[in-house]
């Protein structure tokens, strides 16, 4: 999928996949890595998988939005990183809907 940052709106972009299509994304969070030295944006489409979870995706970014092209993620350290992240954001999510 041939991804680039296109900012529509605050908290909102565009990327065009490898079928020309626009897809709107909502940026969930962005993050800096001291350890890998790089940027993340990890964001939605909004679409749901099969067993009714929001499909999230994360890449590599610019912030300076010099290159707006978003890079793949090919280390499994990395995803570590982010689905640790996610997971804390979730816990933090679910104990305040439960009143904790």
């Amino acid at each position: 999928m041939k991804e680039e940052l296109e900012p529509k709106n605050e908290g909102k972009f565009t990327i065009v996949n490898d079928q020309n299509e626009e897809l709107e994304c909502e940026i969930l969070f962005t993050f800096d890595s001291e350890e890998t030295k790089k940027s993340y944006i990890v964001y939605t489409d909004n679409t749901t998988d099969e067993a009714g979870s929001t499909k999230v995706y994360a890449s590599i970014y610019d912030p300076s939005g010099q290159d707006k092209s978003l890079k793949p993620i090919e280390n499994e350290s990395e995803w570590e990183v982010i689905e640790n992240i996610l997971a804390s954001i979730q816990e933090k999510i679910d104990s305040e809907e439960s009143g904790e």
